[in-house]
């Protein structure tokens, strides 16, 4: 590591923690010529997701449009932020482990609705009618629908 003061690449390491949640190490160091002391970060290096949009534009995957959007939907419900940052980091790194490190943004969206689903039902229908672009009253039956319970078992009394 390069010394600030003197750019000398000899240094010593005095003190090393964990920060950001665990997701980087924070370290102390002093410089082996000039006693400069100064602190550096590590963090793991990440091959950037790519979102393919409807229109077959791509973009860079940002969190911060999952969440805002999630808030959006979960805005006045039982879900707080959370919640809601711990589901975006859950996607996030479900779509690290992906390859190739690209997605369709309707299977972005179906991943959060399952999410939603599991968690609360009005977020669920807010965020499925943005993101399926709903067009009338019968589209939000169609989903309301799916979370009737299944009569097929039901016995006449």
């Amino acid at each position: 590591m390069q010394c600030p003061a003197c750019q000398n690449t000899d240094s010593r390491v005095l003190e090393s923690r964990s920060a950001d949640a665990g997701k980087c190490v924070r370290r102390r160091r002093e410089c082996l010529n000039c006693d400069f002391r100064f602190t550096t970060y590590e963090r793991v290096e990440t091959v950037p997701i790519t979102v393919i949009k409807r229109s077959s534009a791509k973009e860079t995957f940002c969190k911060n449009k999952l969440i805002n959007g999630l808030t959006r939907a979960c805005e006045k419900t039982s879900i707080n932020n959370q919640k809601i940052e711990m589901i975006v980091d859950e996607i996030e790194m479900q779509l690290q482990q992906r390859n190739p490190k690209e997605i369709k943004s309707s299977e972005l969206g179906e991943m959060i609705l399952i999410h939603l689903k599991e968690i609360n039902e009005v977020a669920y229908i807010r965020f499925a009618s943005v993101y399926r672009q709903f067009s009338g009253i019968n589209d939000f039956i169609d989903t309301l629908e799916s979370f009737k319970p299944s009569n097929k078992f039901a016995t006449i009394a």
